[in-house]
């Protein structure tokens, strides 16, 4: 295992970082990376930005490419809306490929050791390939696959004492590449009771269709799993400078909810 005090003296860990950049969570990840990276935390520097939309689609996203433009990153970006409307609004399963192959040769002039996908809405076959790839889901292991939305229902619907997030390699299989490392948070107790007593005696899938993304039990479990998932990604950038985990594929699975807490403060 490597020091920090050695992983300090080594050439910063090159990241290629990719993001639709679409809300908080996306802003707010990027935001914890590179405020690590100008402490000093974590000895690594951002390659390049790559976004698969462009300025004026949404002011969340302007925000975001502001950011990334204010701190001198090389921006790269494709509208993968646009690209879609120009080839004849296909099915996107159809144009992954391509957007893929548009993607790479943009990203020529650029090099990096690792990509993380932080907040990337798209499945990108060909990317995975070309480069090795930390992807950020909201769920544990053997959890929900897919969007974040459902694997905060799941949690409810499942009424489960837990939930968490996780790095894992991407691959062409949808958040099913080998796992890094995890997080885990209690969504029991004190705080979350009230909200479960609530929901008691309620029919999950009416709440999700009259009340969706308002109710208050939704609404504290993704807020508490926000909080944890700026701080994942930075400690298994440094657990990665450090030599605590393989990238490689050593199959182990490192557990971080130690040092997550301790950042979020708990």
């Amino acid at each position: 295992m490597t020091s920090n005090g050695d992983s300090r003296s080594k050439s910063p860990l090159k990241v290629g970082w990719f993001s639709t950049g679409r809300g908080e969570g996306s802003y707010g990840l990027l935001k914890a990376a590179l405020d690590a990276i100008d402490s000093g935390d974590l000895n690594a520097e951002l390659a390049f930005v790559f976004v698969n939309r462009v300025k004026g689609q949404t002011n969340r996203t302007d925000r975001f490419l502001e950011l990334v433009e204010a701190q001198d990153i090389p921006l790269v970006t494709l509208s993968s809306r646009d690209f879609r409307r120009a080839n004849d609004n296909r099915p996107w399963a159809e144009l992954r490929e391509d957007f893929d192959c548009a993607a790479i040769e943009l990203l020529g002039p650029h090099s990096a050791d690792i990509a993380v996908h932080a907040g990337y809405m798209l499945i990108a076959p060909l990317l995975c390939s070309e480069y090795l790839t930390l992807n950020l889901h909201p769920a544990l292991p053997g959890g929900t696959i897919g969007m974040w939305q459902q694997a905060v229902w799941d949690v409810i619907s499942e009424g489960l004492d837990e939930t968490g997030a996780m790095i894992h390699v991407s691959t062409e299989d949808v958040d099913e590449g080998p796992v890094l490392s995890t997080t885990k948070f209690s969504v029991k107790g004190e705080e979350f009771t009230p909200l479960w007593n609530e929901v008691a005696d309620a029919d999950i899938t009416g709440l999700k269709d009259s009340v969706g993304e308002e109710l208050s039990l939704f609404k504290a479990i993704r807020e508490a799993g926000l909080l944890r998932e700026r701080p994942l990604v930075i400690e298994t950038l440094k657990a990665v400078v450090a030599g605590r985990i393989d990238l490689i594929g050593s199959g182990e699975i490192t557990d971080l909810t130690q040092e997550v807490e301790k950042a979020v403060g708990g």
